[in-house]
């Protein structure tokens, strides 16, 4: 209960018996009234609250007098006081009601005196008029028409109030139910991206392969293993970086016909030449981030690897022209030779490999070297009517459009793969007068890179081409190909393919892209990243028609792709990555 209630008070000042006064609105009389009743005994005359108006003036003045005389004494002598303080205990009730309201969420008006006498609080109070009371009758400050007041009433900008036709005028709807702020998201979270797959029990050969790649240090506990699993063995150790000098032997065997290291990172030149030694009988070498090959390393193998035919080599930085060409005199048998990233790698050495093994090289790759230049293009072309596989991509310096439709007309009509991604000036007439007429039996085309190629070009040259469907398309990061381009590929190979990747292709229409799924059912790949009309459905389609063999979708970039389909009771073995909004039921 409130301290009026209560009759109890406390020491006051002249605001807050001048803010009594006018809640209460108390005139002067009763002012004079009831400060005379406070004089008397309880058991005074009746009379004595009649008091004349001349009185006003004195009983003022005396009880302005009284007032400073309190005010005075308080700062000195509290036991002086005319009234009595309320109990302590009070404000302790209150303070554990607000801290109570904390859990309830309820507020107690009635226990917290301190509200309702705060002067700054009546003060304000008392600049705003309080809404009348429902079904009371207002005049409306606007049209000046009768309104029935009720809790939607709005109160208008200078005094009065608006009915509900002239509060929606003035754009105030009164009856708008106020909307839920917006959860934000953290910073986070908008850089969170998921991967969905589906969580599978391990099978007993993946429990093995762990046990093994953990372990790979005792490999003398290990024993004899087969070669059955020996490749998924090397892809789990060399996963976690764990392949080095003294566990590498695991691999090693005099029986041995082929050997692919797919983390050569921590293998010394020591230990490749060891490598040779101990794996006298091989005839295929594939070798990834081997960059400490050296000279040496080069020279040794040229006498202790007299059966290699395929050699396959990711980042040989430091072998240098003399030993290139060493190794190529040694081994003129060669049918597969693939190297990445070798930037000493020149012409004097290609002439050399084709001189050496022209009749049998079947499958050339030179991919990231960086001296590779139009007259290259010359010695390649004499590989005519053998070469199926040619890797000449992302070189240092663009070759020319009437070179590469020269070699092109040497090499194509047997060529079964070709890359030519990176060559930033090549343009739609590589299509007409390169490809068209000359390849035939292609089965994997990649194009990434060519910024030059256009939707128009790439749509006439799909429409013309007589080559049976491809298995595998790559057009990544060509900007200006689109919708046509997309709709003509499908139309030729959409019934044979097993790898799509359309990524950067930013103008496709969703139509196009739903069509992927009814036209290419067989996929097993797919990349659509930064396709921006992607969304749930689309991949909804293509995971439940290509559901046989697809094991793996890209929607990085596509914005509108949440994951939703899970909800749905989509079942798919394909693992999708990029998903970047995602559904709170994949999370």
């Amino acid at each position: 209960m409130s301290s009026r209630r209560n009759n109890v008070r406390g020491p006051t000042s002249a605001l807050t018996d001048f803010l009594r006064a006018s809640e209460q609105n108390i005139t002067p009389t009763t002012v004079a009234t009831r400060v005379a009743t406070q004089n008397q005994p309880a058991a005074g005359s009746s009379n004595s609250a009649q008091i004349p108006d001349s009185a006003e003036e004195p009983v003022l003045l005396r009880r302005n007098q009284r007032r400073n005389r309190v005010t005075t004494r308080d700062e000195y002598d509290s036991d002086g006081l005319d009234e009595p303080e309320a109990p302590a205990t009070k404000k302790k009730k209150v303070s554990a009601n607000k801290a109570k309201g904390k859990k309830t969420g309820k507020k107690d008006d009635e226990d917290d005196y301190e509200d309702d006498d705060d002067p700054y609080t009546a003060l304000s109070k008392m600049g705003a008029r309080a809404r009348p009371a429902n079904g009371s009758i207002e005049r409306c400050a606007e049209c000046e028409k009768e309104f029935s007041v009720s809790q939607y009433t709005i109160a208008a900008t200078g005094s009065g109030f608006l009915c509900h036709t002239c509060a929606k005028k003035l754009g105030n709807d009164p009856f708008k139910k106020p909307t839920a702020p917006r959860k934000r998201m953290k910073a986070a979270d908008k850089r969170n991206i998921v991967h969905f797959e589906k969580p599978r029990f391990p099978t007993l050969v993946s429990i093995c392969i762990n046990i093994i790649s953990t372990h790979i240090d005792d490999i003398e506990a290990f024993g004899e293993i087969g070669t059955l699993n020996m490749d998924a063995i090397s892809k789990a150790i060399s996963r976690k970086r764990s392949l080095n000098s003294e566990n590498v032997h695991l691999f090693y065997g005099p029986g041995n016909t082929s050997l692919t290291l797919y983390d050569a990172t921590k293998l010394s030149s020591t230990a490749l030449i060891t490598l040779g030694h101990l794996n006298p009988n091989l005839t295929k070498l594939h070798l990834n981030f081997c960059g400490l090959i050296s000279d040496e390393v080069m020279n040794s193998w040229c006498s202790s690897l007299p059966n290699l035919v395929h050699l396959q080599l990711l980042g040989p930085f430091l072998v240098r022209v003399p030993a290139w060409i060493a190794f190529f005199e040694s081994h003129s048998q060669l049918q597969s030779f693939l190297i990445t990233q070798s930037p000493r790698f020149d012409l004097e050495c290609l002439q050399s490999l084709i001189r050496t093994s022209a009749k049998t090289l079947t499958r050339l790759g030179l991919r990231e070297v960086g001296l590779l230049s139009d007259d290259f293009l010359g010695p390649i072309g004499l590989l005519s009517g053998q070469l199926s596989y040619l890797d000449i991509s992302e070189p240092s310096q663009s070759c020319s459009n009437e070179a590469v439709n020269t070699l092109l007309g040497a090499v194509g009509s047997t060529l079964t793969d070709l890359n030519l991604s990176g060559h930033i000036e090549l343009t739609d007439d590589v299509l007409q007068y390169g490809i068209l007429p000359n390849i035939t039996s292609l089965q994997h085309l990649t194009l990434s890179n060519l910024p030059l190629l256009t939707d128009e070009g790439v749509t006439l040259f799909f429409s013309q081409w007589p080559n049976p469907p491809l298995t595998a398309v790559t057009f990544s990061r060509n900007p200006k190909l689109s919708t046509n381009s997309l709709v003509e590929l499908l139309n030729h190979s959409g019934e044979g393919l097993r790898l799509l990747d359309v990524n950067g292709w930013k103008d496709v229409s969703a139509t196009a892209l739903a069509n992927i799924a009814t036209q290419a059912r067989d996929l097993g790949k797919i990349d659509l990243g930064w396709c921006r009309e992607v969304d749930d459905f689309i991949v909804k389609s293509i995971l439940d028609n290509c559901k046989n063999r697809l094991t793996e979708v890209k929607v990085w970039g596509c914005n509108k792709v949440q994951g939703k389909w899970v909800t749905s009771g989509t079942k798919t073995k394909a693992k999708i990555f990029g998903i970047e909004r995602a559904h709170t039921s994949i999370i």
